[in-house]
C-alpha cells in the first residue's frame, strides 16, 4: 500500500500571504479537477496570546514547501554510534565513573597497588550486561517500525508506497486489519453511514472496538472520491498530545463543518471489520498524537533507593577517612622509621619526602579499599527486582480466568515498596465495584418503580428486548403499555440522550457499543420497555417506539464533561417540534429546572436519597421544548462556535448554559453496581495490617455513605466516618486557597490529621484532579508510602501521583493500566500483592543489603588492619585473583539465591496474620540504624579474620619442622576464613531453604576450593608463569591441623555473637515476625501449648524461576522440618 505524494506540495503566493495574517494553526488545502489533487500543509505554532493579527511565523516557509513526512526515529543508536554513545551513557552513572577513575589510577605506576584486571574485569562485566540489554531494546524498537506498505492516490490512481513516504495532505486508503500510520481525517468508508471500526490497543490499551464516523458531505463521495472531490480547506489545531481531543474545521462546497476527535483515525489504531476507508493525512511523523505522547514519564524511586544513595555517599566518606588515616600513618612511619629501610627498600626516584609518599599512598589505598564501594550493588538490586516481578506475573492466585487476565508488574523498580504501604487511595466504580451497570429502579413523575417484591417482569411481548435484562416491577410495564405520556417521555429521553453506537450483526440482535457502562444500561432499559434505539447517523437517530419506527433529526449534542456533569441532545421530531433532552447529576440539574418543578423536585429528592442509601448510582432526567425562532438563532451561534479554532470550548460552554435552563423534570434513574467478590474481606484484612484506606469517588454523598456500609463488612460499634462534602473541602483545601499561606497550610494539616484518625475515609464528588491533590496532600504531611488504585482514565492522575500506582483492567478501558506500576483484574488481589509479594520483596531486599554491605566491609577492613602491620605501604592481604573473583563468583550467587527465594512464613500465613506487614511500614528491617549495626559487626568480624590467622601463623612451624609463617600462607588462610564466615552467615540469614539455596551457598564454597587448588598448582604456574605467584600455597598450608583449627575458631568467634544476640532478642523482646515461627512437626503452639493440626501439616512453598507459572513444590528439604508457622504466646 501507499505511493508518493499526489503532487508536489506547492502553495501559491496568494495563499502564503493569506496564511501569514491568519490566526489558525494548521491548514490542509486541497482541490480537485480531472482527477488531479493538490495538497499543502501550513503550520503556524502560536504561543499564548496569539490572535488574528499574530505575525507570520519565521519557521512557516520551511513547513510550506517541505511538509512533514511520516518518518520517525525511535532507536537510540546505529551500528557506528552504539559503542561510543552507550559507553558515554553508562559512564554517566556515578559507580561506573568511579571505577573508571580507579582504572586510570591503576595505570599510574607510582600509585598502582593492584593489577589492572582486578578493576577491569568487574567493570567490563557490568558494562557488557547493560550494553547487551540496551542493544536488545533498540533492536526491538527498530523492528516495531517495520510495517507493510500502504495505498496512496497518485495521478488519479492508487499506488503502493512505504508508509514513511506519506506526507501531510496525502490521501491514503486503509483496508481491514491495516495499521493506521498517521493521524488522518476519515473521509469515507465501505460501511453504512461511513462508519469505521478501529482497535486502539497500541494507543490506549483497550481491546474493545471503537466506532468512527465520517462527515456526510465527504462520506457521499464513496470510494471514487479522487475524481469527484471538489476543492476544500481544513484548518485545525497545532500538533499536541491530547489523544481524546481534536479541533478543526472543514470548508467544503462553500460550507464550514466542525471537525472533532470522532472523525479522526490516529496513528496506532488498527482497522477492524471494515473493508476499506479513505483518509486525509493531517499529522505525520513526530507530529502525530502517538509520538507527541512519547515523552519521558516521571521516574519513581523507592525509599530503599534513596537510602542506598545516601549510604553510598556515607561509604565514600568512610573510604576517604580510612585512606586518610593510612596515608597519615605512612607519613609518620616514613618520617620516623623509613630511613632504616632505605638500604634495601629505597624510595622511588621521584619521592623525596614523607609527605609526598603519604600523598601517593592515599591514592594507592583508594585503589586497594575500593571494594568497600560496591560496583555490583545496583546491578544485583535490578536482578532481584526482576526476579520478584516475575513471581507476581507467575502467581496463579492473582490470575482472573473470566477474561484471561494475569497480574502484571509493569515496572521492576518498585517491588519492595509494596511491603511498606501505609495509605491506599481507591476509586470506587470499577475498582471496588464490578462496573457492570444494571437498571435497578427509577422514579417517574414522583412515583417510584422497582421497589416492589414481585416476580421478574416478562418482556416477551417486545421482540427486540434484551433477554439478559431484568426488572422486578410489573406496574411500570403496565404504565408503558397504557401510553402514559410522562413515562413515554422518560424512556424516549433514555433512548435519545446518549452517544451509544448500535450494531446489528443479525436481524433483531442488537449490540450497543457504549463509552460508559451507565449509558449502556440506560439505553438497554429503554429498549426493553419499548423504546428501542436502532440506528445513528451524524444527522439522525432512529428509535422504534412501541413498535413504530421514528427518525429524529439530530440537531446538536451538548457533550458531557467533569465540569458540566450532564449531557444533552437537541432533536427535531417528525412533527417539526424541537426538544432538548438532558440527563445529569441531581445537584447540577436541580439548578436548571423551571420553578414549576419545585414540588416534584422535593418528592424526587426523597427517592434519590433512598436510592443513594442503597448505594445506587443516580441520574436526574429532564427535557425542554424549544421555540423554533429562538432555537434557530441559537443554532446559528452554535455552528459558529463549533467551527471556531480560538476558545471553542469556552464559547460552546456559554451556549450550553444559555439553552439548558427552565427544564421540566421527568424523574430519576437508579443503577446498581455490585461490589466485586472479596472486597469487604480484603479491606478488613488490609485494615488489620494497619493500612488506611481512602475511597475517592465522584458519587454523591448519599451514595458514598451507602457504599461505606457495604465496604465495611463488620464495622466496630464505635467507628465513625469522615465525609468530605464538596462545599466545605473542595474550595478551601483541594483547590487554590485564597488568603495567607500559613492559613492554607493549617487547614491542610488539620484535614490530614483528622482524616488519618479514621479507619476508612470516603471523599465524595471529587474530580480527577482533586483525587491527585488528595494523594499529594497526604504525601506532603505524612511520612508514609502511598498506593493509588483505579480502573479508568479519571484515575490516571491519582495513580501517577502516588508512590505506587495499581491499575484494574475492567470495563472502562486500559488507560489506568497503562499508567500504572502494577495491574490485575480484581481488587481482592491487592491483599496478595501487598501482604505476600510486597512483604517478601521488602524482606528479601533488606536481607540482601545487610548481607551485601557486611561481606564487603568485612572483606575490605582486613586490608585496613593489615596496613598497620606493613608500614602503611599499600600492600594487599589477599591474592589478586581472589580479589577479582570474590564479588563476581564466590559471593554473588548465594546472596542472589537468598534474595530471590527466601521467605520467613509462607503465603497462607502472610494473609492469615496481616500484622506481619507492620514492620515494613515502620521500615524496621533495614535503615540507617541497621546499617550502623552492620558496619560495627563487619569491624568486629574483620578484626577476628585478621588477628586469628596472624596469631596462628606467627612463628609457627609445620609438622615437619618447616616454617609456614609467610605472607602467602597468611593471605590464603585469611581469605579462606573470610569466605567460610560469610557463607555460614548466609546460612544463618536464610529462613527458607531450597535446593537452589543449597547449591548456590555450598557450591560457591566448593568452587572456591576447586579454583584455589587449581590456580595455586604447579601445572598452572608452569603454563602461566608469573600470573599465579601463590604456587604451592594451598597444598602446603591447608594440610596443617592448626590451620583448620584456627579457621574453625574464626568462624565460631564471628558467628557466636550473632547467634547469641538473636536468641536473646527472641526471648526478651520478640518482634511480630518472631511470634510467627515454625512449630514442631504436627503441632501448633498456642499460648505456650501444643495442639495437633487437624488436617495434617502443610509444606512450605517456593517458586520455580524456570516456570512460566507459579510452581508450588514440597518443602521437605527445609532444615527445620515443617514450615507451617504458629502463634506463640
Amino acid at each position: 500500500m501507499g505511493s508518493g505524494p499526489l503532487c508536489s506540495p506547492l502553495v501559491d503566493q496568494a495563499l502564503v500571504k493569506e496564511v501569514g495574517g491568519s490566526a489558525w494553526d494548521q491548514v490542509a488545502a486541497f482541490g480537485g479537477g480531472a482527477g488531479c489533487w493538490r495538497a499543502a500543509l501550513l503550520v503556524c505554532c502560536q504561543g499564548e496570546g496569539s490572535g488574528p493579527d499574530a505575525p507570520f511565523s519565521p519557521g512557516l516557509n520551511h513547513r510550506l514547501f517541505f511538509p512533514q513526512r511520516n518518518s520517525i526515529q525511535t532507536s537510540k543508536y546505529n551500528v557506528f554510534t552504539f559503542l561510543p554513545l552507550n559507553l558515554f551513557e553508562q559512564f554517566q552513572r556515578v559507580a561506573n565513573a568511579y571505577f573508571l577513575f580507579l582504572l586510570i589510577l591503576q595505570l599510574i605506576p607510582e600509585i598502582s597497588s593492584l593489577s589492572w584486571f582486578t578493576t577491569v574485569v568487574p567493570l567490563i562485566l557490568v558494562l557488557a550486561v547493560s550494553a547487551a540489554k540496551d542493544a536488545i531494546d533498540d533492536v526491538v524498537r527498530i523492528l516495531s517500525l517495520q510495517t507493510p506498505p500502504i495505498k496512496m492516490w497518485f495521478s488519479s490512481s492508487l499506488k503502493d508506497d512505504l508508509w514513511l513516504n506519506v506526507e501531510v495532505g496525502d490521501i491514503i486508503k486503509l483496508e481491514n486489519n491495516n495499521f493506521v500510520t498517521a493521524d488522518v481525517l476519515l473521509l469515507s468508508s465501505s460501511e453504512p453511514h461511513s462508519l469505521t471500526y478501529i482497535e486502539t490497543t497500541e494507543l490506549d490499551g483497550e481491546t474493545n472496538l471503537k466506532v468512527k464516523q465520517a462527515l456526510t458531505v465527504t462520506a457521499e463521495l464513496g470510494e471514487d472520491l479522487a475524481c469527484s472531490l471538489p476543492a476544500g480547506e481544513i484548518k485545525c489545531e497545532a500538533p499536541n498530545n491530547k489523544l481524546d481531543k481534536f479541533m478543526g474545521t472543514l470548508l467544503f462546497k462553500g460550507e464550514k463543518y466542525a471537525l472533532d476527535n470522532e472523525k479522526m483515525l490516529l496513528r496506532g489504531c488498527t482497522i477492524r471489520n471494515t473493508d476499506w476507508c479513505f483518509g486525509l493525512v493531517i499529522f505525520a511523523g513526530p507530529d502525530t498524537k502517538l509520538m507527541q505522547n512519547s515523552g519521558r514519564t516521571t521516574f519513581k524511586r523507592t525509599s530503599i533507593d534513596r537510602l542506598m544513595n545516601f549510604l553510598v555517599l556515607v561509604i565514600f566518606v568512610l573510604l576517604a577517612a580510612m585512606c586518610s588515616v593510612l596515608a597519615i600513618g605512612n607519613s609518620i612511619w616514613e618520617y620516623k622509621r623509613g630511613s632504616a629501610f632505605q638500604v634495601y627498600l629505597p624510595w622511588p626516584h621521584d619521592v623525596h619526602s614523607a609527605f609526598y609518599s603519604a600523598f601517593l599512598m592515599f591514592w594507592s589505598y583508594v585503589i586497594i579499599l575500593n571494594t568497600v564501594v560496591p560496583i555490583s550493588l545496583y546491578v544485583s538490586v535490578e536482578i532481584i527486582r526482576l526476579g520478584n516481578s516475575f513471581y507476581i506475573e507467575w502467581d496463579r492466585k492473582m490470575y482472573y480466568p473470566l477474561n484471561d487476565t494475569p497480574a502484571q508488574a509493569r515496572t521492576t523498580t518498585l517491588n519492595e515498596e509494596l511491603g511498606q504501604i501505609k495509605y491506599i487511595f481507591s476509586d470506587k466504580t470499577g475498582t471496588l465495584t464490578q462496573n457492570i451497570m444494571v437498571f435497578n429502579k427509577c422514579c417517574i413523575n414522583g412515583k417510584i418503580y422497582g421497589r416492589a417484591s414481585t416476580p421478574k417482569v416478562d418482556f416477551s411481548y417486545n421482540p427486540l428486548a434484551d433477554p439478559k435484562f431484568s426488572f422486578y416491577d410489573q406496574s411500570l410495564v403496565e404504565e408503558v403499555k397504557a401510553g402514559d405520556v410522562i413515562t413515554h417521555k422518560f424512556f424516549r429521553l433514555l433512548s435519545l440522550c446518549h452517544t451509544v453506537m448500535p450494531e446489528e450483526k443479525k436481524p433483531g440482535e442488537l449490540v450497543y457499543q457504549a463509552q460508559s457502562p451507565d449509558e449502556g444500561a440506560l439505553v438497554t432499559a429503554a429498549r426493553n420497555f419499548g423504546f428501542v434505539f436502532r440506528a445513528r447517523t451524524p444527522e439522525t437517530i432512529t428509535v422504534v417506539e412501541m413498535g413504530k419506527t421514528i427518525v429524529y433529526k439530530l440537531l446538536a449534542i451538548l457533550d458531557f464533561n467533569n465540569v458540566r456533569k450532564r449531557m444533552s441532545v437537541i432533536v427535531r421530531r417528525p412533527d417539526g417540534r424541537v426538544t432538548l433532552y438532558c440527563k445529569g447529576a441531581d445537584t447540577i440539574l436541580y439548578e436548571l429546572l423551571h420553578p414549576s418543578c419545585v414540588p416534584l423536585k422535593e418528592e424526587t429528592t426523597e427517592y434519590l436519597e433512598e436510592f443513594a442509601g442503597e448505594g445506587l448510582r443516580t441520574l436526574v432526567v429532564a427535557y425542554k421544548d424549544l421555540e423554533r425562532k429562538s432555537f434557530a438563532n441559537w443554532q446559528k451561534r452554535h455552528h459558529e462556535a463549533s467551527t471556531a479554532l480560538q476558545d471553542r470550548e469556552e464559547k460552546l460552554s456559554e451556549l450550553y448554559e444559555e439553552i439548558e435552563k427552565d427544564l421540566i423534570l421527568l424523574g430519576a434513574t437508579a443503577i446498581e453496581d455490585k461490589l466485586q467478590d472479596g472486597v469487604p474481606q480484603t479491606i478488613e484484612t488490609l485494615g488489620k495490617a494497619q493500612i488506611k484506606i481512602w475511597v475517592l469517588t465522584g458519587d454523591k454523598q448519599g451514595t458514598a455513605r451507602g457504599g461505606d456500609d457495604t465496604l465495611l463488612s463488620a464495622p466496630p460499634k464505635n467507628s465513625w466516618r469522615l465525609i468530605l462534602p464538596p462545599s466545605e473541602v473542595h474550595p478551601r483545601i483541594l483547590c487554590d486557597v485564597t488568603g495567607r499561606e500559613e492559613q492554607r497550610r493549617e487547614l491542610e494539616l488539620e484535614l490530614v490529621r483528622t482524616a488519618c484518625l479514621c479507619k476508612v475515609v470516603i471523599c465524595c464528588r471529587v474530580t480527577p484532579l482533586q483525587k491527585a491533590q488528595v494523594v499529594e496532600l497526604v504525601k506532603k504531611y505524612k511520612n508514609a508510602v502511598t498506593l493509588a488504585i483505579g480502573d479508568g482514565a479519571n484515575d490516571v492522575s491519582m495513580i501517577k501521583a502516588a508512590h505506587i500506582g495499581v491499575g484494574i483492567s475492567g470495563q472502562e478501558g486500559m488507560q489506568a493500566v497503562l499508567s500504572s506500576d502494577f495491574s490485575f483484574a480484581q481488587f481482592r488481589y491487592l491483599q496478595r500483592l501487598l501482604l505476600v509479594h510486597g512483604r517478601w520483596s521488602y524482606i528479601r531486599m533488606c536481607k540482601f543489603l545487610a548481607y551485601f554491605f557486611y561481606k564487603n566491609f568485612a572483606f575490605t577492613l582486613v586490608h585496613f588492619w593489615y596496613g598497620f602491620f606493613s608500614g602503611f605501604s599499600a600492600q594487599t592481604v589477599y591474592d589478586e585473583w581472589f580479589i577479582t573473583l570474590y564479588n563476581m563468583v564466590y559471593t554473588s550467587l548465594p546472596v542472589l539465591g537468598m534474595s530471590l527465594f527466601d521467605q520467613d512464613v509462607d503465603d497462607r500465613w502472610s494473609l492469615q496474620f496481616p500484622q506481619l506487614y507492620m514492620p515494613g511500614q515502620q521500615n524496621l528491617y533495614f535503615n540507617k540504624k541497621e546499617f550502623v549495626k552492620c558496619v560495627l559487626y563487619s569491624v568486629y568480624s574483620s578484626l577476628v579474620l585478621f588477628f586469628i590467622p596472624y596469631g596462628t601463623l606467627f612463628d609457627s612451624l609445620r609438622s615437619d619442622g618447616k616454617a609456614i609463617a609467610d605472607y602467602q600462607s597468611f593471605a590464603l588462610m585469611a581469605q579462606t576464613c573470610l569466605l567460610i564466615v560469610v557463607s555460614v552467615q548466609m546460612g544463618l540469614d536464610t529462613a527458607y531453604w531450597t535446593a537452589v539455596n543449597q547449591l548456590f551457598i555450598w557450591g560457591s564454597l566448593a568452587m572456591y576450593f576447586a579454583i584455589t587448588f587449581t590456580m595455586y598448582s604447579d601445572g598452572t604456574y608452569l603454563i602461566f608463569t608469573g600470573s599465579f605467584p601463590f604456587v604451592g600455597s594451598a597444598r602446603n598450608t591447608l594440610n596443617q591441623p592448626n590451620v583448620w583449627l584456627s579457621i574453625f575458631l574464626c568462624v565460631t568467634l564471628c558467628v557466636l555473637p550473632v547467634v547469641g544476640f538473636r536468641f536473646l532478642k527472641v526471648q526478651l523482646k520478640p518482634t511480630i515476625s518472631d511470634q510467627v515461627r515454625p512449630p514442631p512437626p504436627g503441632k501448633v503452639l498456642l499460648g505456650g501449648g501444643c495442639l495437633p493440626l487437624s488436617g495434617g501439616t502443610r509444606g512450605g512453598t517456593r517458586r520455580c524461576p524456570h516456570s512460566a507459572s507459579a510452581c508450588f513444590c514440597d518443602a521437605s528439604c527445609h532444615p527445620r522440618g515443617q514450615v507451617t508457622p504458629a502463634i506463640c504466646g
